[in-house]
């Protein structure tokens, strides 16, 4: 089929030449997809702002031996200008999409799709906190893709909950028998956040303390870095002073390598992050080549500076 049509929404795009550009998407029907659009720098460009991050596209293709070519774009919904008037819905929208990316391939994830959809949507409106939805979309977004984390029963044994012991590697709670020594501990609070933003349930999402928000967007971010071979590099970026910005003094979560004071335990969130970074640093992964080098190895020396990546 040398012409087809989907629903697309931009992830990420890469300068090709002088006015054009690779854009990648993914569709609701054909899964990712990478396609040039040509002549889209230019200022007098049919497409307009049409092809660039968090937008909802209703776009033409016409297939070609290596890369797709975009031939048409109609404009869905527009999302990028709002989520970029907010820099946590900015931040957040970029970790989605990253996400996104990774988590989908080239066959049609309509899961995948709407969810990713419906998230940027909620963005642009301020439904909720930019924090709480990107971690309620990162839970789901890893449990559609396999990583469905459980935060009830023990994810070793199967044993019925609740647990207090949360270790990433091995899938989320799991029983004292099977908690490896020194494993972090959530508090019933965090365990129940983690529990509703898996599920959608906003009224009990909203209705959180603070502390418990903070503390469950260290946990989702550790568990989204494990799982995704290279981690999020976006997630540095976030802004989550939503969940932290009033939290009083005797609030804030305590750095690992400070005293104890009162026989306090440090954070849980901080020292899930921080025992995931160890295993992460000890057990090392097959690193695969971002595009950027993937083009430096499979082009020409005359080629090679044409492929010049724009992050959201």
């Amino acid at each position: 089929m040398p012409l087809y049509r989907d629903e697309i929404v931009v992830l990420r795009t890469h300068k090709l030449g002088e006015a054009d550009r690779i854009v990648t998407m993914l569709s609701r029907q054909h899964g990712k997809i990478r396609a040039v659009a040509k002549g889209v720098r230019r200022t007098q460009s049919k497409f307009g702002a049409r092809l660039e991050p968090f937008m909802v596209a209703d776009a033409q293709f016409f297939e070609g031996r290596t890369l797709d070519i975009i031939t048409q774009a109609e404009s869905i919904a527009s999302y990028g200008a709002l989520i970029a008037t907010d820099y946590g819905s900015y931040t957040a929208a970029s970790a989605m999409v990253e996400t996104a990316d990774r988590v989908t391939e080239d066959e049609g994830s309509l899961q995948q799709y709407l969810l990713l959809v419906g998230a940027l949507r909620s963005l642009s409106r301020r439904e909720h906190g930019a924090s709480l939805t990107l971690d309620s979309y990162l839970l789901r977004s890893l449990s559609m893709a396999g990583w469905a984390p459980s935060f009830q029963d023990c994810a070793v044994t199967g044993a019925p909950g609740p647990h207090s012991a949360f270790v990433v590697q091995l899938g989320g709670v799991v029983a004292d028998a099977a908690a490896p020594p020194g494993s972090p501990r959530l508090d019933p609070d965090t365990l129940a956040l983690l529990s509703a933003l898996l599920t959608g349930d906003w009224r009990h999402a909203e209705a959180a303390t603070l502390r418990s928000q903070a503390r469950a967007s260290g946990v989702v971010a550790a568990y989204a870095q494990w799982h995704l071979d290279r981690g999020i590099r976006s997630l540095g970026l976030v802004d989550r002073s939503d969940a932290r910005q009033l939290l009083p003094p005797t609030e804030q979560p305590v750095p690992l390598d400070a005293p104890d004071l009162d026989g306090a335990d440090p954070d849980p969130a901080a020292a899930l992050a921080a025992a995931t970074a160890s295993v992460v640093r000890a057990t090392p992964r097959d690193a695969e080549p971002d595009d950027a080098t993937a083009a430096r190895a499979t082009t020409d020396p005359a080629d090679r500076s044409r492929a010049q990546e724009t992050t959201p």
